[in-house]
């Protein structure tokens, strides 16, 4: 019942035919042309098929159409020709029979289990799609938790070594200006003692000369104490300066900390908070944030990219693939052609299939078909 059998026939002229016999109806072909019909009869415009000796019968479901017979090559194939021809019209009608109102039903119970089936498959795949998302999501959620504690807490130890050294640095800014007043008191009590001692000064030659080596001695110890003064100064405007850079080391530190804090609130996933797992979860106080995943919008660019990626490859080896079939087309040897092929090329060409000839030849009335077949 699969394909054409072929069988040669006569009609009333004798003219050799072909009979065709398939699943859509009877076919006559030209003996050298077994691909394109001449003309075609469909099993539901045939009513009866009988055969007596040699000679055929087939009678249409128009009852206005004569009658056409066409005459068989070999008495032993009208069995088979009939058999052929019963079978395929069977199967022919009972394709296109209506189904009764229980296999009706039947079918539409069937219709509905598969469409449900359907939408729990789909069901099932967007859980099993949004679970695989939402396990994509925690695990990068926690990938940036754990990068930004390590920031926060680098931050953390940033702002201590800069207050430490603002603190130490203020001490020993203290004590040096200390040291500087202290000099400085002891360098005026030096110039003090020097002027009284050049107002009390005794007369005597010895006594003066003592009194010019102490007054030298005290003006030694006044410069000498002026320059520790002024060294002291000096090392206390330094300690000032490093007291400023180590504020302003702790306001950098302190400002960077503000700029990870505000970027984990404002980077929060899209998660509500009582999803996230429970170490997840922790206060700006200690410098521990929730977070929301700004990736995936990405990751669905990147796939979507991926997808164009892989339709225009597609599109090139489907192009190389049209390019080489058309190569190997070309390089067909034209003497190995059969009559057939040459007949499929120029269907091939010509955009003619065996369902549109068929289409196209039953387009005419039935009538009209018999009065061509009869006169081929």
């Amino acid at each position: 019942m699969y394909g054409v059998n072929y069988f040669l026939i006569r009609n009333k002229k004798g003219t050799d035919l072909l009979l065709g016999v398939d699943a859509l109806g009877l076919h006559i072909y030209e003996p050298d042309n077994k691909l394109t019909p001449k003309c075609s009869f469909p099993w539901n415009e045939i009513r009866n098929i009988s055969y007596s000796d040699k000679e055929f019968t087939i009678k249409p479901l128009d009852k206005k159409t004569n009658v056409f017979k066409f005459n068989s090559s070999r008495l032993r194939v009208n069995k088979l020709i009939l058999q052929l021809c019963i079978g395929n019209h069977d199967l022919f009608m009972r394709r296109r029979r209506v189904d009764s109102l229980e296999v009706q039903q039947m079918k539409a119970q069937a219709r509905e289990e598969r469409a449900r089936k359907q939408v729990e498959r789909q069901h099932l795949q967007r859980e099993k799609q949004l679970r695989e998302e939402a396990e994509r999501a925690r695990d990068e959620l926690e990938r940036r938790l754990i990068q930004l504690q390590d920031e926060a807490h680098m931050a953390n130890e940033a702002l201590l070594r800069s207050e430490q050294t603002a603190d130490l640095l203020a001490e020993k800014a203290q004590i040096a200006e200390e040291e500087a007043k202290l000099l400085a008191q002891k360098a005026a009590e030096a110039e003090t003692e020097m002027q009284r001692i050049k107002v009390t000064a005794i007369r005597s030659q010895e006594e003066r000369r003592l009194m010019e080596q102490k007054m030298l001695e005290a003006e030694m110890l006044a410069l000498k104490m002026a320059e520790e003064s002024e060294r002291r100064a000096k090392e206390a405007e330094q300690l000032k300066q490093d007291l400023q850079e180590a504020k302003e080391s702790e306001r950098r530190a302190k400002h960077k900390l503000l700029e990870i804090t505000s970027r984990a609130v404002y980077a929060s996933p899209g998660l509500p908070p009582d999803s996230m797992p429970p170490d997840l979860s922790f206060s700006r106080e200690n410098l521990s944030f929730d977070f929301k995943d700004t990736d995936m919008k990405r990751l669905s660019m990147e796939i979507e990219k991926e997808k164009v990626e892989y339709m225009e490859k597609s599109k090139h080896l489907q192009e190389q693939l049209n390019e080489l079939k058309t190569e190997i087309e070309s390089l067909k040897l034209k003497e190995r052609e059969t009559p057939l092929d040459i007949i499929h090329n120029q269907n091939t060409e010509q955009g003619t299939s065996k369902h549109s000839n068929f289409k196209k030849l039953t387009l005419q009335s039935t009538k009209s078909r018999v009065a061509f077949f009869e006169e081929l």
